[in-house]
Order: C-alpha cells, then sequence, then structure tokens
C-alpha cells in the first residue's frame, strides 16, 4: 500500500494499520528533513509527485518484495509539499513472520522508491537559493 500526503505522518497510526497477529516482527523506516546537506544549510524541502504513477510502480515494489521476502505486508506513506528540517518525509513499516525478512524488505523498499517512483525534491537553502535534487 502506497500513498502521497500534503499532512504531517502519523507512524503510530500507520503501524498500527500493518501489524499483524502472524506477524513476528515489525520494521520501520523514517526519513526526515536534515539541515544540512552537501555542505549547504537546508531551510525547507519541497516535494512533488506523480501519485497515480507512484502508486502503480509502489505495487511492483511491494509485489517483489512479498515474493522475494515472503513478508506479510508493507506500507508507505510519502509527504508532498513544503517540510521544514525534522519533518518525516517518507516512512515505510514492514511486517514479517520473521526480523530478517522485515528488515530486507523494509531495506529493499526504501532503495527501490528511491531510484523508481517518480518523487520530486526541491531543496531550499538558508541563502535564498534552491535546486532540485536528482531530478530527471
Amino acid at each position: 500500500m502506497f500513498s502521497l500526503s500534503p499532512h504531517p505522518i502519523d507512524p503510530e497510526h500507520l503501524r498500527k494499520a500493518i501489524l499483524s497477529p502472524e506477524g513476528g516482527a515489525l520494521v520501520e523506516f523514517s526519513g526526515t528533513v536534515r539541515i544540512h546537506n552537501c555542505d549547504r544549510d537546508v531551510s525547507t524541502l519541497e516535494y512533488e509527485g506523480a501519485e497515480a504513477l507512484a502508486k502503480k510502480e509502489f505495487d511492483k515494489i511491494e509485489a517483489e518484495a512479498h515474493e522475494t521476502f515472503k513478508v506479510l505486508r508493507i506500507h508507505c506513506t510519502h509527504r508532498v509539499g513544503r517540510l521544514t528540517p525534522g519533518e518525516t518525509s517518507v516512512w515505510i513499516g514492514v511486517t514479517a513472520i520473521h526480523r530478517d525478512a522485515a528488515f530486507a524488505a523494509c531495506q529493499f523498499a526504501i532503495n527501490q522508491l528511491k531510484r523508481r517512483l517518480p518523487i520530486w525534491k526541491k531543496e531550499h537553502y538558508a541563502n535564498g537559493d534552491s535546486g532540485w535534487i536528482n531530478a530527471p
């Protein structure tokens, strides 16, 4: 399951949605906006995404994770809009019967998300400059 959201991410709510009585492990990744990047002071980040395309591609990532790691559930929420340092920009949760599968699938999911999803990030710097990061 995947969603883009203009609202702050609530990990507690998302965690409850993926817990399963069959699961012995829950692994979460929470990406936050950092105040420094590439030796520059970051004042805000701006995320844009193509939701329909991102959902379709994350469905593929989720299917690959289920097949490869035998996980129970995966959920990802990514913010869009303007965020400040310290805010959560992305949250991924994975449940599995065993911890090794949950850890591996969570790492796989964030790495594939960064590589494959149409989500773009623009950094705004304290000196007034800005620039898109890893944009096509």
